[in-house]
């Protein structure tokens, strides 16, 4: 039974992939303080690039977008040609990689934004708890601003130019991060949206900024390079669970498909503790967008294939797997034992837990 799929090469729209196998974005804070992406990342991701697509961390469209220490960001020269090392190391090793592009919105603090830096969110709603910074620690979270009119402009102005950035840097397309609790899913959310214009209330205008976001992106630089990650039922970054969940999704979901956009990545986090999707909600989100569904959270090669083979979706996320296994693809091919990760490097500098786990 196994690799019947998951093993095989697939199209996924314009990206011929040498199999299912995709590498989940997964946030590593390997950047320089001011954002630059380090050689050490392309190392990472070209010791990975046996995954038939690889989803980067996720990366700041700006500085306002920037929420965590060291992350990397798009919107400079400097970050543009960082980033070419990496998909240059990818592609001579035949792989495919696409640019997350995250923008924090309100989970974030000044200490790990450039100077001049704000804050924003669609409503000044604060998230209870703390920040890490590389400073002072643990911080608590500030009181976003809520977006203007000239923001909302503005920051879909800076998406656009951050995907370009990323097809300038080499990348195979960018995939926007609608997910774990991040500006995006902000406006998604009534948790977090509670603004009274055109931009709030209904579901079909909750979805609004995020449809007005994808359709700018695809316009720019093709639809067939534009996937979007949503995590419906997610509790990351205190989104909850609401009534109008499953209508949200199908909203958005038949909007995006009449986009055209290349996959929608369902992320399912229950795995770490946060509700499931379910599979009544992820039946109604693949009704509704026709292109390709990528499945992620919890997934190990025997729930892979076969939800690859009763056409739950066309690729499956491995996330922690991929952290401490770069080479993930022949371990599971094999059966081979897997690299536990560890959790005190997820997010420190340098190579440990980064690129020094060992290959079979």
């Amino acid at each position: 039974m196994y690799g019947l799929k998951l093993f095989k090469p697939v199209k996924l729209g314009v990206l011929d992939l040498k199999n299912a196998v995709v590498m989940s974005p997964m946030t590593r804070s390997r950047a320089t303080a001011a954002h630059i992406p380090l050689p050490i990342m392309a190392e990472y991701y070209a010791q990975r690039a046996d995954a038939g697509l690889i989803i980067t961390e996720g990366t700041a469209p700006s500085p306002d977008g920037v929420g965590y220490p060291r992350i990397p960001g798009i919107y400079s020269e400097e970050q543009v040609e960082a980033w070419k090392e990496v998909t240059s190391a990818v592609h001579q090793k035949g792989g495919k990689i696409i640019l997350q592009l995250m923008h924090t919105g309100r989970v974030s603090h000044p200490l790990n934004m450039p100077d001049g830096s704000e804050i924003i969110a669609p409503s000044a709603v604060k998230l209870e708890g703390e920040m890490m910074t590389d400073q002072e620690g643990k911080q608590p979270f500030p009181l976003p601003k809520e977006m203007s009119r000239d923001d909302l402009k503005r920051v879909k102005s800076e998406f656009v130019n951050a995907a370009q950035n990323a097809i300038e840097a080499g990348f195979d397309g960018i995939e926007l991060h609608a997910a774990n609790g991040y500006l995006l899913e902000e406006f998604l959310s009534p948790v977090t949206n509670h603004r009274k214009d055109e931009f709030g209330g209904t579901a079909d205008n909750r979805a609004r900024f995020v449809v007005d976001v994808a359709a700018a992106v695809a316009e720019a630089i093709g639809e067939d390079r534009v996937g979007i990650r949503v995590s419906p039922n997610g509790n990351a970054a205190g989104m909850k669970p609401y009534p109008e969940v499953k209508e949200t999704y199908e909203y958005l979901a038949a909007q995006l498909d009449g986009l055209g956009l290349l996959y929608m990545h369902i992320v399912d986090h229950s795995s770490m503790g946060s509700p499931a999707p379910g599979e009544e909600l992820i039946n109604s989100i693949r009704d509704n967008f026709l292109g390709g569904l990528i499945l992620s959270g919890g997934y190990d090669k025997e729930r892979a294939e076969t939800d690859l083979q009763e056409g739950k979706a066309n690729l499956i996320g491995f996330g922690r797997g991929f952290l401490a296994n770069p080479d993930l693809v022949s371990r599971m091919k094999t059966g081979a034992p897997l690299n536990e990760p560890d959790p005190s490097t997820f997010y420190t500098p340098g190579e440990k837990g980064y690129t020094d786990y060992p290959t079979q």
